[in-house]
């Protein structure tokens, strides 16, 4: 039975979270009052049920905060999320729980542990140390101060984001070169005959990548890069500082050095190491891009340099002339349903899986739900929602979110595993259906890949279920997806045209295909530099000048940083877990490109390597290492030449 997420109000979401560390207090004070040995049973079993609950807690409360359609909820939501993370928090900072695991630790029962609950022990000793127990108690208590105030902030952030408004305003004459559909979804604006673009990203991208005026595209870039700037600075300075005294109590040389221990890196000079390799064949190639850009800005009467605004207008300006491909003329072949429809086709048939949409109490009626089965045996494995559309207050980006993890309860009653996506996709227009471009096709074919991780989990811990694996490999299952969505074979499978029903011209999708490689070298430099910046700031223990560091690592993406924006009061990772590991995007793509190299040798929709992936990568999720995981699936030591020869340099 899924939960009923239509009734939930802002005090059904409060209750959820009082409940939920009720019960895990009760079982704390069970666990601590043991009279007699210590055992796998009576200590480690019990803090696992106490996470579990945490985490189905998330689900049916704080999730709320990015998804909730009242305010009032979504504020609850976000008191929530405080409250049970500093609880949970408070939970590893207890001395006397540090205590009656370290006792278990140094059981004979212990020592003999394997699989699951032996990695559970590492990992739970791990997490004290880490909150400070191997410290002095003034250090110790300081580590929970700042541990504490970071969660305040972060949600804080969050919700500032979440809410933010501002909007361009613009003219019907404004909007020439946009295509009809676009300008029919734009809600009024403020004057007769104006329109609000808002910061939304179907409003944002296609008038970067389609409107020929080079100023207002300026001047969106301009509120985009200051969204609520006012009210993160100081968070995000705060924040800044809080890691820094908290990586110095702990003795590390920076934030980067003490959280990149539980990372595949482990240290950041790894991380350097990987981008020295790629940076200066990748800054010949976009040094290419570049002059290209210019010359099309030049030939339409504009002065150089090309600027960020001018990249995705350029991007598009080339795939038309060059490739033939108009991003619009492609979306017509993407009707969200045909999509949706060609994701399952692909995913059924390649890990063996069966969908069936079914009805369930939603949280917003444009909300899907579906059910995912084993099409050989018929097991239940997962229920998942998909909330694809913009709103008023919703989360602003794109992302997979676990509901419930996988595994059994101290009771022996097994939960299957309940996940959502929530994207701001476009969203149908009068009588047109969501016709999606092939860019928004990509990020659903990647969010899914979070899904399936997610929901094929067989771990039998909470803690070890799905996605909860090392951080920077967390992106790896999710862009092997993104594949599927650049092969001619496969994408013949599920495209047509929303009004005809013809399936997508052969050249059109082969000039699709052949253009994926365009401007690949300034959009990995854009990651890099990205990576960098977060690198930057979390790589010593000194004040960092924020804007100094922007401006610095502008260069590496060949593009002048934009003066008087501020984009770290709005780059959610950084506060959102991908601090000290923004860099995983891209060292997890080396690994999903050297998966998915199977598939291209094997057969692109072979089943027989996609249950192999299923079987030994998504499966077992967070119970093994990463770099075990790939060996096993991979059958040798993983290697980065096929990620080096999408980016053209291997």
């Amino acid at each position: 039975m899924l939960f009923d997420y239509s009734s939930v109000t802002a005090d059904s979401v409060s209750e959820v979270v009082d409940s939920t560390i009720a019960h895990g207090e009760s079982r704390i004070d069970d666990l601590l009052a043991v009279d007699g040995p210590r055992t796998l049973g009576n200590t480690l079993l019990p803090l696992e049920e106490v996470g579990r609950s945490v985490a189905v807690a998330f689900g049916r409360g704080p999730f709320l905060g990015r998804v909730a359609t009242d305010d009032a909820t979504r504020d609850a939501a976000r008191v929530a999320e405080e409250r049970i993370q500093k609880w949970s928090l408070d939970l590893v900072s207890r001395r006397d729980l540090y205590e009656a695991v370290r006792s278990y630790a140094a059981t004979e029962e212990a020592g003999a542990l394997a699989g699951e609950p032996a990695r559970a022990l590492e990992h739970t000793m791990r997490d004290f140390r880490m909150a400070g127990h191997e410290l002095e108690e003034e250090a110790r208590l300081r580590v929970q101060e700042l541990r504490a105030r970071m969660v305040e902030l972060k949600v804080a952030f969050a919700a500032n984001l979440a809410e933010y408004e501002d909007a361009l305003e613009v003219s019907a004459d404004d909007l020439e070169g946009m295509p009809e559909s676009y300008v029919d979804r734009l809600t009024p604006g403020s004057t007769e005959g104006a329109f609000r673009i808002t910061m939304a990203y179907p409003d944002v991208i296609p008038f970067m990548e389609n409107s020929p005026r080079r100023d207002l595209r300026e001047a969106l870039a301009f509120k985009f890069g200051n969204r609520a700037r006012q009210q993160n600075t100081p968070i995000f300075e705060e924040v800044m500082r809080l890691r820094a005294e908290l990586a110095e109590v702990f003795g590390a040389r920076s934030w980067a050095h003490h959280s990149m221990q539980t990372k595949m890196a482990k240290r950041p000079e790894a991380v350097a190491e990987f981008y020295e390799a790629l940076l200066e064949p990748l800054t010949a190639a976009g040094r290419k891009e570049v002059a290209a850009m210019g010359r099309l800005l030049t030939a339409q009467g504009h002065q150089l340099p090309v600027r960020r605004w001018d990249s995705a207008y350029c991007h598009t300006e080339q795939m038309k002339r060059d490739y033939g491909v108009d991003p619009t003329e492609v979306a017509a072949y993407f009707p969200l349903d045909r999509v949706l429809a060609g994701l399952f086709d692909i995913t059924q048939a390649v890990f063996g899986l069966s969908y069936e949409p079914i009805e369930a109490p939603v949280w917003h009626e444009e909300v899907r739900v579906y059910r995912m089965t084993d099409s050989v045996t018929g097991e239940l494995l997962a229920h998942f929602y998909m909330d694809l559309h913009p709103r008023e207050g919703k989360f602003g980006h794109a992302a997979a979110f676990p509901l419930i993890p996988s595994g059994s309860d101290l009771r022996g009653v097994p939960n299957r595993p309940v996940s959502a996506i929530v994207a701001n996709l476009t969203r149908p227009s009068g009588e047109q259906p969501a016709l999606l471009l092939h860019d928004e096709v990509v990020t659903l074919f990647h969010e899914f890949g979070h899904i399936l991780h997610m929901s094929l989990s067989q771990a039998d811990l909470a803690r070890f279920s799905g996605a909860r694996t090392e951080w920077d490999f967390v992106e790896a299952p999710s862009q092997i997806m993104e594949n599927w969505c650049w092969i001619p074979e496969v994408l013949r499978t599920f495209a047509r045209h929303h009004e005809t029903g013809d399936p997508i011209p052969d050249d059109l999708v082969g000039r699709l295909a052949a253009a994926r490689d365009l401007n690949i070298a300034l959009f990995n430099l854009r990651q890099m530099m990205l990576g960098q910046i977060d690198m930057d700031l979390h790589i010593t223990l000194e004040q960092v000048d924020h804007e100094s560091v922007l401006r610095r690592r502008a260069e590496i993406g060949l593009l002048p940083h934009h003066d008087g924006t501020f984009m770290l009061a709005s780059f959610g990772h950084l506060l959102g877990g991908y601090d000290a590991g923004y860099y995983g995007y891209l060292w997890a793509e080396v690994f999903g490109q050297d998966m998915f190299s199977r598939f291209a040798q094997e057969g692109v929709l072979s089943p027989g390597v996609g249950m192999e992936y299923r079987r030994k990568v998504l499966e077992p999720g967070g119970t093994r290492d990463a770099y075990e995981l790939l060996r096993d699936f991979l059958g040798r030591e993983p290697r980065n030449d096929a990620f080096l020869k999408k980016l053209g340099i291997g």
